[in-house]
C-alpha cells in the first residue's frame, strides 16, 4: 500500500514572517491529516527557519533543486550535504522551470536525481509535457524519455528511493488543469514505464501530480488508482487550503 504524500513547493515566494504564519497554520490543523505524509519544500534561504520551526512536528521539509556536484567553484549552487545539515528529507529535481528557464536537460536532471539520492536525500522527479508537446501527440515520447534519462543513468530500482512528479506544463499556473482521466492515463503510462523495466520499484513507487491541484479538485485526482498525492504549488502558500487537499489525499 503507497502512503500518499502531498508535497507544498513554494516556489521564490514567501519571507520570514509569511512563512512563520502559514507553518504555524499548518501544524495547527495537522493533527486532521492521519495517513498522508506532508512535506514542504522551500527556498535555500529559509530552510534554518522551516527546519527550527517543524522538526518538533510531522511535517518534513525539502529544498526546491540540488547541485549534480559534491562541492566546488559552482558559485550559486547548493550541495546534497549542504542540504543534510538542514534536515532535508526531500529535494525537487527536473521542476519544468528548472528544465525551461535555466536550460536543464534530461542528463543534467538525472544526474541531480543520483547526487540526491545518494547524498540521503529522496528526490522528488518532475516530469512532464508542453501544450505543443500535447497538441502534437508527442506526451509520452517527451515523458518517456524524462524517466528513462533517469532509468538509465541509475538504474529503475533506484526511483524505489525517490518521488515521482508528472506535472503537465500546460496546466501549471495556468488555470487548466488536466481532468482526472487525463491525468490518470499520464500516471498509468509512468507506471507501465517503469514496470516494463522494475515490476516491484513500479508497484511502490509513489507517483504525485503537480498540474495546479486545489482543494476544490484535490479528492477527485487523488481518487484515481495511479495518483497518490500531489506537488502543490500556489494552493501551498494558503494553510487551509494546502490542509483540505491533504485531507483529502487520505
Amino acid at each position: 500500500m503507497r502512503q500518499p504524500l502531498v508535497a507544498g513547493n513554494w516556489k521564490m515566494n514567501g519571507d520570514r514572517a509569511s512563512n512563520e504564519a502559514l507553518l504555524n497554520g499548518i501544524k495547527a490543523g495537522i493533527g486532521d491529516v492521519q495517513q498522508t505524509e506532508v512535506a514542504v519544500c522551500v527556498p535555500f534561504v529559509y530552510l534554518a527557519d522551516v527546519q527550527r520551526q517543524l522538526e518538533a512536528s510531522p511535517i518534513r521539509w525539502g529544498a526546491q533543486d540540488v547541485s549534480a556536484e559534491p562541492r566546488g567553484a559552482f558559485t550559486g549552487d547548493v550541495s546534497v550535504t549542504m542540504l543534510r545539515d538542514f534536515g532535508c528529507h526531500y529535494a525537487i529535481v527536473g521542476h519544468s522551470e528548472r528544465r525551461s528557464l535555466h536550460g536543464e536537460d534530461n542528463a543534467t536532471v538525472a544526474r541531480k536525481f543520483a547526487a540526491a539520492r545518494e547524498g540521503g536525500i529522496r528526490p522528488i522527479l518532475c516530469i512532464g509535457e508542453t501544450l505543443s508537446e500535447r497538441e502534437a501527440d508527442t506526451t509520452e515520447q517527451v515523458v518517456g524519455e524524462q524517466l528513462d534519462a533517469v532509468m538509465e543513468a541509475v538504474g529503475p530500482a533506484a526511483l524505489a528511493d525517490g518521488v515521482i512528479a508528472y506535472e503537465p506544463v500546460w496546466a501549471i499556473g495556468t488555470g487548466h488543469t488536466a481532468t482526472p482521466e487525463q491525468a490518470q492515463a499520464m500516471h498509468g503510462f509512468i507506471r507501465q514505464r517503469v514496470a516494463a523495466r522494475d515490476a516491484a520499484t513500479a508497484e511502490g513507487l509513489r507517483i504525485l501530480y503537480g498540474g495546479s491541484m486545489k482543494g476544490a479538485n484535490a479528492a477527485e485526482l487523488m481518487a484515481q488508482p495511479d495518483i497518490d498525492g500531489g506537488l502543490i504549488g500556489g494552493a501551498s502558500l494558503d494553510a487551509d487550503e494546502f490542509l483540505t487537499i491533504c485531507r483529502a489525499a487520505g
